[in-house]
């Protein structure tokens, strides 16, 4: 048995196992995972009162971990920090271990976690309908949140009340905004690719 043989699944788990599953391409797609998570980081919207901005990153880690899966997705956002400790790929052009000790850096962590579970889900068929996609993708954006708010609170010497003011309320709308449009996408593109 080959070694692509090996890796490709008898049916698609995720939308990326449509594609014939090599480690060239899969390493890839980790790539790109990490890449549009970059670029969607430098959409960027300052919250007044508040360290965290508003930004793109969590759609784009909705999106690819659906697409991509647990291991994928979990490992396009473990590169996509790693990167960003050495190139200008967080948030305003960010870089460094700073960020990551930051008031942010729990979000970041979060990237990562919210990749693997919200990739698992998806393996079980959880972003084939949008009934079905939108918790998915809502809890992905809550994992972000659980990470990012006691971490907020640390690094910003805040009170948990004050760091949910902080860098969870203002959130609430634009959230659950990405996780409806990432429950319109993915199905949509499943059904495109004639697969559900």
């Amino acid at each position: 048995m080959s070694a692509t043989a090996a890796l490709s699944p008898r049916r698609p788990l995720v939308l990326a196992d449509l594609l014939p599953r090599t480690l060239a391409r899969d390493a890839t797609l980790v790539l790109a995972a990490a890449l549009l998570t970059a670029a969607c980081a430098q959409i960027s919207i300052p919250v007044p009162g508040s360290p965290v901005p508003v930004t793109g990153q969590t759609f784009a880690v909705l999106l690819t971990a659906a697409a991509l899966g647990a291991r994928r997705g979990a490992a396009g956002q473990a590169l996509y920090v790693a990167l960003g400790l050495f190139l200008p790929f967080y948030s305003d052009g960010d870089s460094g271990v700073d960020v990551i000790t930051g008031a942010t850096g729990g979000y970041l962590v979060g990237f990562i976690v919210a990749g693997w579970v919200v990739g698992a889900l998806a393996e079980r068929g959880g972003d084939r309908t949008p009934p079905r996609a939108l918790p998915l993708f809502a809890a992905g954006q809550l994992i972000i949140f659980a990470l990012g708010v006691p971490w907020l609170a640390i690094a910003a010497d805040l009170t948990l009340a004050q760091a949910l003011d902080a860098g969870f309320v203002p959130f609430i709308l634009g959230g659950l905004l990405k996780a409806a449009l990432a429950a319109g996408l993915l199905p949509a593109a499943w059904k495109l690719a004639g697969r559900r």
